[in-house]
């Protein structure tokens, strides 16, 4: 294999890391605050895709700049999973913060089944994959067979700043402390006059909107969005963050590019090493790793909590 082939599987891995991570961020910031494990994160994912394609079709006519229509896609569909969050937040999660936790691990679980369902009835065609705009430039510099495509590079840069912008929106802001020492100890947060609800919510609206992102930028990069699509990425960005550590920042990141490294790795190598194995089996290859580095580091590479047995 030659070396510009393998550059651009590490772009392709690149691409893939960064929008696990975000997806991993999201469920550490639910287990951060409320030692809560919500399995419908997944399918707001899938939703804010499916906001920023319907928003798409609403302002195509109106608006002809492809940055103006991906502004508005974006604007629209982090606001619609904000919202959906809160509202997760407020009458699922929180009525259930003194139920045993497999109670809102079942509720978010059975939660994730109806908004799927509900998109694969509801939305025209729902259960078939739909093409999604191609609002970035697709000009690029080859290199023998190594292409750097702009949107590539366009969504990687845009994927690297959220994380970033997260990580510092966290450790630099008042908000940011205040999720932090919610995180630490809720009950002393509350007596020091921390407003545990309004906290609550302002996490489950980011780590939604965060998990809208990753929609989007899935659909940018693919050009194509379905009712299903949450499901796995919903599983891949929880394993990348309990591999990582559930409840740490910068494990979810390290979780979310090591899950994407291994994704990279077995399509490169299956198919040099057992040529009947076709490269699809990348995510058997993966989860495979995955259970092995559990087995051997049960608390994740980077502990920093640890969750109940539910």
């Amino acid at each position: 294999m030659s070396f510009d082939i393998l550059l651009q599987y590490l772009l392709n891995g690149l691409m893939l890391g960064v929008i696990y991570a975000i997806v991993a961020v999201g469920f550490t910031l639910y287990f951060g605050v409320l030692d809560v494990i919500k399995f419908s994160h997944g399918d707001i994912l899938m939703v804010g895709a499916f906001a920023g394609l319907t928003a798409y079709i609403g302002i195509a006519e109106t608006f002809q700049s492809p940055w103006l229509q991906l502004l508005m896609i974006v604007i629209i569909s982090l606001s619609v999973a904000a919202f959906l969050g809160a509202v997760i937040a407020r009458y699922l999660i929180l009525p259930l913060q003194k139920a045993p936790p497999i109670n809102t691990l079942l509720v978010t679980l059975m939660l994730g089944l109806a908004l799927r369902e509900a998109v694969r009835l509801f939305y025209p065609n729902g259960s078939n994959p739909k093409p999604f705009p191609r609002l970035l430039p697709t000009e690029g510099i080859t290199l023998g067979d190594f292409i750097l495509r702009a949107d590539s590079l366009i969504l990687l840069l845009t994927g690297i700043i959220s994380i970033v912008a997260v990580q510092r929106l966290i450790t630099r802001t008042k908000i940011g402390l205040a999720i932090r020492a919610v995180a630490q100890d809720s009950e002393t947060a509350r007596i020091m006059g921390i407003n545990f609800q309004k906290i609550v919510l302002i996490t489950f609206m980011l780590g939604s909107a965060l998990a809208a992102l990753a929609g989007v930028m899935n659909g940018l990069y693919y050009n194509e969005v379905n009712f299903g699509m949450g499901l796995l990425l919903g599983v891949i960005g929880f394993s990348a963050a309990v591999v990582g550590g559930l409840g740490n920042f910068y494990g979810a990141i390290v979780g979310g590019f090591l899950f994407a490294a291994l994704q990279t790795i077995g399509a490169v190598l299956l198919p040099a090493i057992l040529p009947s194995v076709p490269s699809a089996y990348k995510d058997v290859f993966a989860f495979a790793v995955i259970i092995i580095i559990m087995g051997l580091k049960p608390t994740g590479l980077i502990s920093e909590k640890s969750s109940e047995r539910v």
